[in-house]
């Protein structure tokens, strides 16, 4: 769970409210469609989709169909601190982007759901490579909960990506693997670096 859990809460709310903003923008001004500005996969002119695509939603009940894994798997990913939440999820971001980007479906790609899909696998494995009880038995929990969830990677109703949320999930899965290598790296420097003799409480 989050060391600050208040902080944690607040950073992903910001993050939900800009999303909503974002939305009341795109009904509000309609001389701009901000939607149009998602992955058109394989076209140059698509690709800067990848930045805009998890800020953007069809409509509110697309918006509001999201807003609930991303604030409660949002705001788990927050255990680590804000910048391993903030490296996790561009490197989910990223991935699924990309990944939808290269073999997406023809169509405009939008929506948060590849975020909460990578955040998902990521608090599903992490605690694997880690080799941490404390995540698995989280991991465990939220598979309970949310293990359903995971059928979306897979080619489902038309106008869904499932793309991207299959690569989504593989960002998370990437993201686990990378922050675990890192917090191992970092024990070991930090036990090499500890004068002879040294014992800690």
């Amino acid at each position: 769970m989050p060391a600050k859990p208040a902080r944690a809460a607040l950073v992903v709310a910001v993050f939900v409210a800009v999303l909503y903003t974002l939305e009341l923008l795109d009904v509000l001004v309609t001389a701009v469609s901000l939607e149009s500005n998602g992955i058109d996969p394989r076209s140059v002119t698509g690709l800067d989709g990848v930045l805009w695509a998890p800020l953007l939603h069809d409509d509110w009940g697309h918006l509001l169909a999201n807003t609930v894994p991303i604030l409660v798997l949002g705001w788990l990913t927050m255990a680590g601190g804000v910048r391993q939440f903030i490296a996790v999820t561009a490197v989910v971001w990223l991935f699924s982007g990309v990944g939808t980007w290269l073999v997406g479906a023809e169509g405009n790609h939008i929506g948060a759901s590849g975020l909460a899909f990578g955040w998902l696998v990521f608090l599903l494995v992490r605690g694997f490579f880690a080799r941490s009880f404390a995540q698995v038995v989280v991991a465990l929990v939220l598979f309970f909960y949310w293990g359903g969830m995971l059928w979306g990677v897979l080619p489902g109703p038309p106008g869904v990506s499932w793309e991207a949320h299959l690569f989504g999930a593989f960002g998370g899965l990437l993201a686990a693997w990378l922050v675990a290598g890192s917090d191992r790296s970092r024990r070991t420097r930090t036990h090499r670096t500890r004068p002879p003799g040294t014992m800690s409480a």
